[in-house]
C-alpha cells in the first residue's frame, strides 16, 4: 500500500466507496466522473503503478480482473457490448498511479472514442 496513493486508501477504508466488486485481488467501485452511463473502475489490490510493471507472473491478476469485468457487465445489463480501457502512464492518459481498468458501456462506442 502506498500512503499517498488515492486506490491504496479506497483499498483500505480510509475513503468510503460504493463497491460492486471486493476481493482478494481486485475491487471494483463506480468512476465518479463517468465518460459512459456505465463506467466502473477495476482495480487492483496491490500497488501496481501501471500496465508497464505487469509481466508473466501477472497472469492471475489479470484473469482475475477480465472476469470480474465481464461479471459486472452482465449485472450491468451490457449485452450490446463494452470497452475495457487501460490508460498507462502519464502521457497514455493515466492520472492515478495505480493499476486500474476502466469498464465502459451503455452506449454505441465507435472508434475512435469520444
Amino acid at each position: 500500500m502506498s500512503a499517498d496513493c488515492l486506490f491504496c486508501r479506497i483499498a483500505a477504508g480510509e475513503i468510503p466507496a460504493t463497491r460492486l466488486h471486493d476481493d482478494d485481488l481486485v475491487f471494483a467501485i463506480r468512476d465518479i466522473n463517468p465518460q459512459a452511463p456505465t463506467h466502473v473502475l477495476l482495480i487492483s489490490r496491490a500497488h501496481v503503478v501501471s500496465a508497464a510493471e505487469l509481466g508473466e507472473d501477472s497472469g492471475p491478476l489479470l484473469g482475475r480482473l477480465f472476469a470480474v469485468a465481464a461479471d459486472i457487465a452482465r449485472r450491468e445489463g451490457l449485452d450490446g457490448g463494452w470497452r475495457l480501457v487501460a490508460n498507462v502512464g502519464p502521457d497514455g492518459g493515466q492520472t492515478v498511479a495505480h493499476l486500474h481498468l476502466h469498464l465502459l458501456g451503455g452506449r454505441a462506442m465507435g472508434w475512435p472514442p469520444g
